[in-house]
């Protein structure tokens, strides 16, 4: 028996137009899963369609606002007619606005609570609220089902400067608990992948000068990081793969699986 065999199952990508959401939805498509790409960057996920396609995968691009039930619901029916019912949940939808992050120039106590809120509302709500709601039902009617949120370290140890994001993803951890209690009997395991430090579209330029060479930031990072380097996208697959295969993880739910390079190992 192939452990980690997923060609039985629909995988949904919730944020596949994104740079780690991307990567997860390609190496699912690797181990045999039919691939749904749920985004609102119609271009980025089509890009990201063919990638899988070219190397003898299956995939679609749906468009979809993670943070409109409606608009998911509308996905999810798609994705039913062209691949079937999805067994496989990624939430990989989120990010951190500038507005909500804190600098001398905007400090904490001038950030408006409507910004603050919309942060929420993507990191929480669109980022595993809304999506389990709307794919989590159909999935335990079934009794089959892997739902796989995509946490962050910064919910274990705050990182200066992005209070909400921090907070918004200590709460993706804690509903993540919840609704693997919620679901269990119902044969739909919860999980989630807490990443270290990756570089994306949204960081980049935090961590990177434009010489390649690392910012202070970035550089402090490093040093905190007992791996001594910053993750590939690549390197979570491996974790979605065991997490979405009930073959080799089928009595794990409620578990966070980090993969960080030892960040938060760190200490003095």
């Amino acid at each position: 028996m192939n452990l980690f065999d997923l060609s039985n199952e629909v995988a949904v990508v919730i944020g596949g137009t994104g740079v780690l959401g991307g990567a997860l939805g390609e190496g699912l498509a690797e181990a045999g899963a039919k691939v749904a790409i749920l985004g609102r960057n119609a271009e980025r996920g089509e890009a990201r369609v063919k990638a899988i396609q070219s190397k003898g995968g299956k995939a679609a691009f749906f468009g979809a606002d993670a943070i409109e039930r409606g608009s998911l619901r509308a996905a999810r029916e798609a994705v039913e007619k062209t691949f079937g019912p999805a067994t496989v949940l990624v939430n990989a939808a989120g990010g951190n606005d500038p507005k909500v992050t804190v600098t001398a120039d905007n400090p904490l106590e001038e950030i408006a609570l409507q910004d603050w809120q919309a942060n929420f509302d993507l990191n929480l709500a669109g980022g595993v609220l809304l999506p389990c709601q709307e794919f989590a039902p159909a999935m335990a009617a079934r009794g089959k089902g892997s739902i796989i949120n995509i946490g962050s370290v910064s919910a274990h140890v705050p990182l200066t400067r992005v209070a909400a994001y921090s907070a918004a993803k200590a709460a993706v951890l804690n509903l993540t608990l919840f609704l693997a209690r919620e679901f269990a009997s119902k044969g739909v395991r919860v999980n989630a992948i807490t990443p270290g430090f990756f570089p994306g579209e949204q960081n980049r330029r935090l961590l990177f000068n434009e010489d390649g060479s690392p910012t202070a930031r970035g550089e402090a990072i490093l040093t905190r990081t007992p791996m001594g380097r910053f993750g590939e996208p690549r390197e979570l697959i491996g974790a979605a793969v065991f997490l979405a295969s009930s073959a080799a993880s089928g009595f794990v739910t409620g578990a966070e699986l980090v993969v960080d390079g030892g960040y938060l190992a760190k200490s003095v």
